[in-house]
């Protein structure tokens, strides 16, 4: 005989429903708002610097030659005066090697830096961001733009929008292709038309992936394909600095006129006026403690000392500190392993 089938009521259908409906987010699109501080200019000269690198380089002249050139078909890779053969893949070897264990020991002393600062995710969203905000305004005008019916201004921004997108996105893929191909010779084969099959696949490809990532994805990148994020609590000890809200400084937060003593109307040094949350790149609320989706910017420490700036009070109720640090103890900056 076959089995009997199960018969379940509505309400309980309708409890895993709502089970299984949240397992999934829909994405909740982040207008981050602008910020400026020490920790922003920092990140800007790490853009410039690494921008001025990356597109560059290809453009040096060394020896009659293209000064860095990995030329895959001749099987020759040239650095400058040195030229590297297949044979010495070794060297390749130790370089990855060696870059990846500075990354592990910059996150064990000093947390996400390489994400915060010169990862190429986050470069390149800098850049769509600032692209964003001088076509279509800052944080309240993209919101109010986004929500509205489309009209012929917005049509107009968002294609502008989109077209210098683009352009950026081609120029990086072009350039790309420009460490492995001459890049004088490539640019003559895009005006001929006369590109191969792989240039043309190369191109596109890191076109696209310019363009998806940081126009679109964004914090999505960060937060779900990203492994760096998942393993980096195994790097981190008590010594090691993160980007940190003071809760015992800052709590019980509240509004509060700015002639108000904090101390007496029993609230922290904490306005709640979530601007921390509004520059944040990926959409956290570092006052909830530290999250992997916590970059390492220091956006929201910038933001809240323009805070504290006008209200009078201490700078770093958000602050670069290491879990000792916060306990009051001494950060070891030196530490064996034990």
């Amino acid at each position: 005989m076959a089995e009997a089938r199960k018969i379940i009521p509505i309400a309980t259908q309708s409890v895993v429903a709502d089970q299984e409906q949240a397992l999934y987010e829909v994405r909740r699109k982040i207008y981050p708002r602008a910020v400026t501080g020490r920790f922003a200019a920092a990140r800007v000269a790490l853009v410039l610097f690494t921008q001025a690198v990356f597109y560059g380089v290809p453009w040096l002249q060394w020896g009659g030659r293209q000064a860095v050139l990995f030329d895959l078909g001749a099987r020759k890779f040239y650095i400058f005066g040195i030229v590297f053969w297949p044979q010495d893949f070794i060297y390749l070897t130790v370089l990855l090697t060696i870059s990846a264990l500075s990354l592990f020991l910059f996150t064990a002393v000093a947390g996400r830096l390489f994400c915060g600062y010169a990862c190429p995710q986050t470069v390149y969203t800098e850049i769509f961001l600032w692209v964003e905000r001088k076509i279509e305004g800052e944080r309240m005008q993209r919101m109010k733009m986004d929500s509205a019916a489309l009209t012929g201004s917005k049509l107009w921004r968002k294609t502008a929008k989109h077209g210098v997108w683009v352009a950026i996105a081609l120029w990086t893929g072009i350039t790309f292709v420009g460490y492995f191909t001459p890049i004088t010779a490539l640019l003559h084969e895009i005006g001929t038309l006369s590109l191969s099959a792989w240039q043309t696949f190369w191109i596109g490809f890191y076109s696209f992936a310019t363009y998806g990532n940081a126009g679109w994805m964004r914090e999505q990148v960060c937060k779900y394909m990203c492994p760096y994020a998942r393993f980096q609590s195994v790097m981190f000890d008590p010594d090691t600095l993160i980007v940190t809200y003071d809760g015992k400084r800052g709590e019980p937060r509240g509004a509060r006129s700015r002639k108000v003593d904090p101390a007496d109307a029993g609230l922290g040094h904490c306005v709640d006026c979530e601007i921390c949350v509004q520059v944040c790149p990926t959409g956290i609320d570092i006052r909830k403690g530290l999250q992997y989706e916590c970059i390492g910017c220091a956006a929201c420490i910038d933001a809240c000392d323009a805070v504290m700036t006008k209200l009078d009070r201490p700078l770093g109720l958000i602050r670069y500190d290491s879990h000792r640090g916060f306990n009051g103890q001494p950060t070891r900056w030196i530490r064996p392993p034990m």
